[in-house]
């Protein structure tokens, strides 16, 4: 078998779908996109499948991440590893389809039958997020995620924190003690700042704090973790082994979040988890993206023991009349009860996609990009 053709689609709202074709017919689907860097990501696609991969068997897909990864002199970062991860993604969708097993069984099989989900709840006051989490508890989650703030000085005042505060205690009033609640700082606040907000906000339990510094200052997390019980979670934006590793070795986080659209796909993220496990850490993929993404976190979470809670941006709970499952044939093919889905148990990564509504899609303009923050000072926030 060869691969013989492909096609990349950029869709709304800020997705790329890649389709790998074969010469037996068989077809798999990955989503290679970097958000924001469309257009770059498709080429970076383009060009290793025009270089290398066209005319390959695409069931030895160790050697073609190897090959992809090491045959460039320059690698890494987020747009090789995110290209690299839809295209992994495809492969295994092939190859499951090939053995006419789902990828979870191709990876050694279930290690668990369901895993937990949780809804992002938004709002810019503390009455607003009271109202979204009480409409997600409603929807039948356990489990909610919501950012800690939006701009935050680089020392910032007691106002601010306590504004801060008032969110995280406004949803747990509303929600009781039996919702877990994960707090994202999002990287926006700095070392200095995130000491004092962890401390404040410990008393509300959260499941974990998000990102409470940014990848390039993890050297300051050993101080942050000394001002909170609450567990650090990160990685979704470090795309290799290699970048958890010093992560991992150094007990920083944890939690880890290797995203399989960024961290180089669905086989290095299985080595990334297998790595963490060895030294007794978490993982939650990490998943803002469409279906494809989700179907292939979904697989990695049933065959990973020390994986515990699943994000998703997909409202999973409402299937119908949903746009973003609008791409699939059978929107709900990922199930929702109690909080939780499963993996899909169709050959390869167990999805239908609605290519006519994935072509009709194809035809609107997307350019997604994120708004860039100011301080009143005119100084370049974190988004």
């Amino acid at each position: 078998m060869e691969v013989t053709n492909y096609e990349l689609f950029e869709v709304p709202p800020r997705w790329v779908f890649l389709k790998l074709e074969t010469d037996e017919g068989l077809t798999g689907w990955g989503e290679p996109i970097v958000e924001g860097h469309a257009k770059t990501t498709i080429a970076a696609v383009e060009e290793i499948l025009d270089n290398y991969l066209i005319g390959k068997d695409p069931l030895e897909i160790e050697r073609h991440w190897q090959a992809m990864y090491r045959g460039r002199h320059f690698r890494g970062g987020p747009i090789l590893m995110s290209s690299m991860a839809g295209i992994d993604q495809a492969l295994w969708d092939i190859k499951g389809k090939h053995y006419g097993a789902p990828v979870y069984d191709l990876l050694g099989g279930r290690a668990r039958d369901r895993i937990l989900t949780y809804q992002w709840i938004g709002g810019d006051t503390p009455e607003e997020i009271r109202e979204a989490a009480a409409a997600a508890v409603d929807d039948g989650y356990t489990a909610l995620k919501m950012a800690a703030n939006s701009q935050v000085r680089r020392i910032d005042s007691p106002g601010v924190v306590e504004r801060i505060r008032e969110r995280l205690a406004a949803v747990r009033d509303e929600v009781g003690d039996d919702v877990d609640i994960a707090v994202d700082f999002r990287g926006r606040i700095t070392s200095g700042m995130a000491k004092w907000v962890a401390s404040k906000l410990d008393p509300y339990d959260p499941m974990f704090y998000e990102e409470p510094v940014l990848p390039e200052h993890f050297d300051a997390l050993p101080r942050i973790e000394s001002h909170t019980k609450t567990p650090l979670a990160s990685g979704e934006r470090l795309y290799s082994r290699w970048e958890f590793q010093q992560t991992l070795a150094n007990g920083l986080v944890d939690i880890v979040q290797p995203d399989p659209s960024h961290a180089g796909g669905i086989t290095e993220v299985k080595k990334i988890a297998g790595a963490a496990e060895a030294v007794d850490v978490a993982v939650a993929l990490h998943c803002a993206l469409g279906p494809i993404a989700f179907a292939s976190c979904l697989h990695i979470d049933a065959t990973t023991s020390n994986a515990f809670v699943q994000s998703q941006n997909l409202d999973i709970h409402n299937p119908e009349q949903n746009d973003l499952l609008a791409y699939l044939i059978d929107p709900n093919i990922f199930g929702f009860e109690s909080g939780y889905v499963d993996a899909p148990d169709e050959p390869g990564l167990g999805i239908e996609i609605d290519e006519s509504f994935v072509r009709e899609q194809a035809d609107a303009q997307v350019d997604w990009q994120n708004p860039i923050w100011y301080h009143d000072d005119g100084s370049i926030a974190e988004w």
